[in-house]
Order: C-alpha cells, then structure tokens, then sequence
C-alpha cells in the first residue's frame, strides 16, 4: 500500500478534479502490476495496472488507495472492471467520499465474492487527498494560507517594500508549494501594489494554476498587469459574480464554493492582511504556512494579518503539525485551534 501512495501521488500534477489515486497487484508475493491515475478523463489507477496484465488477475490481490468507483463518469466503473478481472482479494486503504461511490465500490466486490479489506494506511491515504475530501464533504477547496514573515511577524515595510523576506531556499519552496496547488488566490491590493505574476516559476515543475484575485472594489482591470498574463487562466471574483455579505464585502465563502463547482480542490492563498485577516475571522484557512527569516522589521512594518484583537481570551491558538528549516528560515505548518 505504501507503493500505491507514491505512485498515486505522481498523478498530483494532471488528475484535476479528481482524487489521486494509486493500484499495486500482487500475486503468489510478487508484483506482476502497477499503476496510478495519471490524468483527467482518462484511465483511474486500477485500469491502468489491469492493462497491463491484459485485465487477467485471476487469484491476484488488488492494493488500492481509494475505494473503486461504481458509477459510469469518463470511465466505466473500476468496481466491475476487478471483478471481470477475475481478482480474489482487494484491499483499500479509505472509501471514497464521492456521493456516487461512498461504499457502493465496495458493496459490488462483495456482492461478487471478492474479499475486501479497509483501512490500510488509512491516514496516509486522506492526507493524500485531503483536497478532495473537503470538496466533496463541504463543497469548498482545502485552502493553504501562504505567510513569508519577519521573526517579529511582520510581511512588509509600511511604503509596501517586501522583496525579500526570506532567502532564496523558501523561494524555491515556495514554487513547489504553488505547484502542488490547482488555485493561487490573492487580493486586488497585493496585485495594485506588488503587480505580482502568482505564477510557478520553476523550469522542473511545467504546471499552471488558476489565479484567482478577489477584487471587491473592481480595482483589477488593466489588462497589462503580470496577473493577466498568458502564462495562466485568471478569474476575477467581484461584485458581478459574487453574492455580498452582511458587512457589504464579498462573501468569500461563495467565492470558495464557486471555486469548488469548478473542481478546484486545493487553493493556496498568498495576500495581504486584510484578505488573510478576513479568512482567518471567517475560518475558511485550513492550513497555515509560515516561512519565518530570522530577521526583525520593526513596529512600523506591516503585520502577517488583520485581526483587531483586544482581548487576551480572544487570541487565536495554532496547533503546529511540522517545524523544520529551509536554508536559514524556518517553516512552520499549523492549523488553527477551534
């Protein structure tokens, strides 16, 4: 199973919407297939392995990282494609949150007398897909909350000036973090004032994101800023295609939504405070992370967030999942306390 999760993770860059998923075929303990979904629309992990043993896996065992789909999408469905295959065992690590699947892939090996065992690096498996999930169980994107930022927490000098921060390693690990993203979002201030591409600038990682700019004040409309380039897709979130909230600004929870009906799984949001204050206060940030340089901006520096907080009981706590450094910053992976 730990072979179906790397392979599977290969496909990161060309499943889209779709979940990665990875498919080892064992028999008499050896290894005679494997494969991973590599793109969209196109063969899932457990047809890929079955090509190519000709779809002939008579007392064979299947390894698959995700329960097989039972459903008729792009392509007929895995379930009945094991079963014809004549396989005796098939083991996955979760079951698919998908409405369309949701148990029904395990139900139709079973109904064939095929043995099904779950749950085999089950955490492995949902950490994998985790953009997946929470689209298919919320309706929104897992977001990743993107923070370059001075020891004393601050992003930028007061005139706007924040190139560089941190060093040329984080940089780089910035790239693949985007990379591994569907979305990159930001706000029309950070576009006005840094005119940023928000592209993956790394000859090795050939993928292209959407943009997407939250412009509530229809700011964003020069054609010739680096955000339209042709490098990238760009969508424009104002009040033309987006509802408002109660505060007369927009419902940025709509904009997650809207993103989510277009098969966007995993946005990695890179703004200014006001934007990052704004999802923080309304807990759409999933994930935070930080690249900390060792140095001090001061107190007239721009801080990492806008968040009025008064009170000591109204702080808001994080619970650090990985700490480790990146050339000489640090990079720390939280997620916020509820």
């Amino acid at each position: 199973m730990g072979l179906a999760l790397k392979l599977a993770r290969q496909g990161m860059h060309g499943v889209g919407a779709n979940p990665m998923v990875g498919c080892v075929i064992e028999k008499d303990g050896e290894i005679i297939a494997k494969g991973y979904h590599q793109t969209f629309g196109q063969a899932h992990a457990e047809i890929h392995a079955l090509e190519q043993i000709n779809h002939q896996a008579t007392d064979a065992t299947l390894y698959v990282t995700l329960e097989p789909c039972s459903h008729q999408g792009k392509t007929p469905p895995c379930a009945q494609a094991i079963i014809n295959s004549g396989a005796e065992k098939v083991i996955i690590a979760m079951l698919d949150p998908n409405p369309l699947v949701s148990g029904q892939g395990v139900t139709m090996l079973e109904n064939a007398g095929i043995e099904v065992e779950l749950g085999l690096l089950e955490d492995q498996a949902f950490e994998l897909n985790r953009g997946f999930i929470k689209r298919m169980t919320s309706k929104r994107p897992f977001v990743t909350c993107k923070i370059a930022m001075s020891l004393d927490g601050k992003t930028s000098m007061q005139s706007g000036q924040s190139k560089w921060i941190t060093g040329k390693n984080a940089r780089e690990d910035v790239q693949r973090l985007r990379a591994s993203h569907q979305a990159i979002m930001t706000g029309s201030g950070t576009v006005l004032a840094d005119n940023p591409s928000m592209t993956v600038r790394s000859a090795e990682l050939n993928v292209s994101p959407i943009r997407v700019v939250v412009d509530g004040k229809h700011q964003v409309t020069d054609q010739s800023l680096n955000i339209f380039s042709k490098t990238a897709p760009t969508q424009i979130f104002n009040t033309d295609n987006t509802t408002l909230n109660s505060n007369g600004k927009l419902d940025l929870n709509n904009i997650l939504l809207q993103l989510g009906e277009q098969g966007v799984n995993s946005v990695l949001l890179e703004a200014g405070p006001g934007l990052i204050g704004a999802m923080i206060e309304n807990a759409l940030i999933d994930e935070l992370i930080i690249y900390t340089a060792p140095t001090l901006l001061g107190s007239n520096a721009n801080s990492m967030a806008t968040l009025p907080i008064d009170n000591m009981q109204d702080q808001i706590k994080l619970s650090i999942s990985d700490l480790r450094l990146v050339g000489d910053d640090m990079r720390i992976t939280a997620t916020i306390k509820t």
